[in-house]
């Protein structure tokens, strides 16, 4: 079974999103990282996780879409809310422009609606009984 959770926090569940093969690649990408570049992110996760809030937007931001960007210089991590108390990880890269590439949206939009679409049909966490 995946290990979904990335980080457990006292207002939100920061979870890492898998296909449905078993895959994260957003997960991955954090476990390539460096020990001091998985620390900075894994700061974001647990102040965001515990705290319900980054006020900066250097840090974290909005994207638009419902889609969120964590903010680790050089590295971004997108997301989204669901459920009230989620926070999904879809996809994660290196930032090598100033504009995010619309490749990157476009991947972290298909990932939000497959989770919903997996979520609703109730085979996301397991097979549906």
């Amino acid at each position: 079974m995946q290990n979904f959770i990335a980080y457990p926090g006292k207002k939100f569940t920061v979870e890492w999103y898998f296909d449905d093969r078993g895959n994260s690649d957003s997960k991955k990408y954090f476990e390539k990282l460096d020990a001091l570049k998985r620390e900075k992110i894994f700061y974001l996760f647990r102040l965001f996780g515990d705290m319900g809030k980054i006020k900066n937007r250097e840090k974290f931001r909005y994207e638009g879409d419902q889609i969120y960007a964590f903010k680790a210089s050089p590295n971004r991590f997108l997301c989204f809310f669901f459920d009230g108390r989620k926070i999904i990880i879809t996809s994660a890269y290196k930032k090598e422009s100033a504009k995010m590439p619309s490749k990157e949206k476009k991947k972290a939009l298909a990932v939000k609606a497959d989770y919903e679409k997996r979520y609703k049909a109730g085979s996301y966490y397991g097979k549906k009984s």
